[in-house]
């Protein structure tokens, strides 16, 4: 395919490879940190695990912008989000090489990659591709609308940072909190996990072999994940690990069964209360910024504040049914 665009003299596009994986978390990681936020970005190992996941081939979903001698300026990688409909780009460009082609060229390359990810999808079903950016990213607004995309949501990373000791937590009459057992409990959590997310925007159910990748998460800690039963039934949950040097909340949820008892201010309290005794003060978590279950009052009660915020942006491939119709 010939390309539609050129590049800046004496930079280089090319298909990556998994030796590029340490040079692509450092753009990243740097660039994430001009922008303000380096909490949200995969480390070289996170990245490596991603890229060796099924159905990912590196030299046909990444690629790369390097100068004459070796320095990667700007990446792109390709996700099959779900079922060849939901696609992701994912990268960035130093922002002192912005404005030499890099992020349109990048961007055509996963043009080109979801046109043949769109061939394998049910032919009546809608295909997407979203990218998401840092609100503070002035370049990423104007280059995405120019391919095509629109922003759609905005998330918001939240955190707080602890002075002292929380108070210990009185969980709901009749709830009880029980240590987590992997080999014994996570089918029941994983079930939970669906069942909580499904009226979220852009959600869908995970099959137990996808959902349980979280145990190969290289700070997967048992002992962080707070899970709530209401006798052998999962009432709520709050899957934590340390991340980037805090606390992180990767998941909470409650069931809609058991919402609207403070089953989900008592988790996160508790949550901050483990964090504190491990020595660790700032707790931070994602979350969507019109969240339909009200989890931005919850956080925002429970001291949290915005620390960031990102855009999504989506460009249609293809009209037709909704995967999730």
């Amino acid at each position: 395919m010939t390309e539609k665009t050129h590049l800046g003299s004496g930079l280089i596009l090319r298909p990556a490879s998994i030796r590029d994986v340490n040079a692509v978390a450092k753009l990243t990681h740097d660039v994430a940190q001009i922008e303000g936020d380096a909490s949200f970005v995969m480390t070289a190992e996170e990245l490596t695990n991603a890229w060796r996941n099924e159905g990912f081939l590196v030299d046909r979903d990444v690629f790369v912008v390097e100068t004459e001698d070796g320095q990667v300026v700007g990446s792109e990688e390709f996700y099959n989000e779900n079922d060849h409909c939901k696609l992701k780009a994912d990268g960035c460009v130093h922002p002192e090489f912005r404005g030499l082609g890099i992020g349109t060229a990048l961007l055509e390359k996963m043009a080109e990659r979801a046109r043949a990810e769109m061939a394998l999808a049910d032919p009546d079903t809608r295909v997407v591709i979203q990218s998401m950016i840092n609100t503070k990213n002035e370049a990423g607004d104007p280059l995405l609308r120019s391919a095509g995309y629109s922003p759609i949501r905005h998330y918001w990373r939240m955190e707080i940072n602890l002075r002292e000791a929380p108070e210990a937590v009185t969980f709901p009459s009749g709830l009880e909190l029980r240590p987590f057992i992997k080999d014994e409990h996570a089918i029941a959590v994983w079930q939970a996990d669906n069942e909580a997310f499904l009226d979220h925007w852009g959600s869908h159910e995970f099959t137990y072999e996808n959902w349980s990748k979280k145990f190969d998460h290289p700070n997967f800690d048992p002992t962080l994940w707070m899970v709530v039963w209401d006798g052998d039934q999962v009432a709520g949950f709050s899957q934590n690990r340390f991340r980037m040097g805090s606390g992180w909340v990767g998941t909470i949820g409650v069931r809609r069964s058991w919402r609207k008892k403070g089953l989900g201010l008592a988790l996160l309290r508790h949550t901050f209360g483990e964090f504190y005794k491990r020595g660790m003060k700032t707790i931070g978590l994602g979350v969507d910024a019109s969240n339909p279950t009200g989890a931005t009052r919850l956080y925002q009660q429970a001291g949290m504040v915005v620390a960031s915020e990102h855009v999504t942006y989506e460009k249609e491939l293809r009209p037709g049914r909704n995967l999730a119709d």
